[in-house]
């Protein structure tokens, strides 16, 4: 599943690049293992692994940062691929501050998915921005909430819209250009 994963992330690189982001791998296996690996990955689609990709197979990062089921907590690695506690599931988008921003666990079992994934990265990144939150299901493009707090001046701009809600203003995705959001005071 792994290598299916990083196959997917490889070729999704230029969307990464888009949004001025860096992407990193994180492995149990040790280096040895990693260019023999990275063949079998390029093998799924024909996506070369071009991002770094760390070993650890110590666990000491996955550890630190809590990305094994309780089970794999300090237990030495023997073989990986005989270990399914020991497949790292998480996923960090870290801020350039070089704080976690949001983080995302996925099952064992569960392939882990780059749509969403790249969506919470377009949220993270405008309401980084602007004083805005994103409603469910929200896709880069579509309309944003401003903020309760936000000055009444910003808010009673035309391009936002008031629903029936006194505290849900929708308005357009700043991140187009949108000129009413350069009144919005930024974060």
């Amino acid at each position: 599943m792994c290598t299916t994963e990083l196959d997917s992330l490889a070729g999704l690189l230029p969307q990464f690049a888009a949004r001025n982001t860096k992407v990193i791998g994180l492995s149990a296996d040790p280096v040895s293992c990693h260019s023999e690996w990275a063949k079998d990955i390029e093998s799924v689609r024909g996506n070369p692994v071009t991002y770094p990709l760390i070993a650890d197979p110590d666990l000491m990062v996955a550890e630190l940062y809590d990305m094994l089921p309780d089970a794999a907590r300090g237990e030495p690695v023997i073989v990986p691929d005989e270990r399914d506690n020991l497949i790292i599931r998480s996923v960090f988008i870290i801020g350039p501050d070089k704080r976690i921003k949001a983080s995302l666990s996925y099952p064992f079992n569960t392939g882990r998915n780059f749509d969403e994934i790249i969506r919470l990265l377009d949220s993270c990144q405008v309401t980084a921005k602007y004083r805005v939150a994103t409603p469910a299901n929200w896709h880069h493009g579509e309309e944003v909430i401003v903020l309760p707090g936000t000055s009444s001046d910003a808010q009673s701009m035309s391009a936002g819209r008031q629903t029936s809600l006194s505290y849900v203003r929708l308005a357009p995705d700043p991140s187009f250009g949108t000129e009413w959001f350069e009144s919005l005071p930024r974060r």
